[in-house]
């Protein structure tokens, strides 16, 4: 029996950074996916921060994503990498949900959500905010608009559809081209 299921709804998905024995679709209840924390460490800085999903609570909202099993042995090595790179700033929370696996299944993972008392949390921006921010910022792992485009194209191609990201990847696209043709 695996020990370990991680769920991921953003760069877990395309960028993981741990070894796993399975992959899987899968769905969270009771929570979203949103550009709800700002970034100061990875996408962003304390001078200009970017934003990174989070899940955030909301009833009757659910969350498509990852799920990744992960062997026994390597259960322990797993937590201390993703508790470094998710846990940076405190204002993800790790918990254990319950998910639903494309095969019906229900198991237990363990899952990043937003600390909606932290002082990163920006629950409630609207898109075109979003879209500004996310256009101009840049932190330690690259520009913000790579984390958009790569969690967009990864949800794609997994057939998981999120209207919001959609509209963000193209609305960051006309502002970043009309930034670059005005010579910004």
């Amino acid at each position: 029996m695996n020990s370990l299921w991680v769920f991921g709804y953003g760069s877990l998905m395309w960028e993981p950074g741990f070894a796993y024995q399975d992959r899987t679709l899968a769905r969270l209840e009771g929570w979203h996916r949103s550009f709800c924390m700002r970034s100061i460490h990875h996408r962003g800085t304390s001078d200009h921060p970017g934003l990174v999903l989070a899940l955030d609570a909301a009833e009757g909202a659910c969350c498509n994503g990852v799920a990744y099993s992960v062997e026994t042995e390597r259960a322990a090595e797993t937590l201390g990498y993703l508790r470094e790179r998710e846990l940076i700033s405190s204002a993800y929370l790790e918990t254990t949900l319950s998910i639903a696996l494309r095969d019906g299944r229900a198991v237990e993972a363990v899952t990043y959500v937003i600390d909606p008392d932290h002082v990163q949390y920006c629950g409630g921006l609207g898109l075109e905010e979003q879209a500004g921010i996310i256009a101009t910022a840049r932190g330690g792992r690259g520009p913000n608009t790579e984390y958009l485009w790569n969690t967009a194209e990864h949800l794609h191609e997994l057939g998981i559809a999120d209207p919001d990201l959609d509209w963000l990847s193209e609305r960051v696209r006309a502002l970043t081209a009309d930034a670059s043709s005005n010579g910004l």
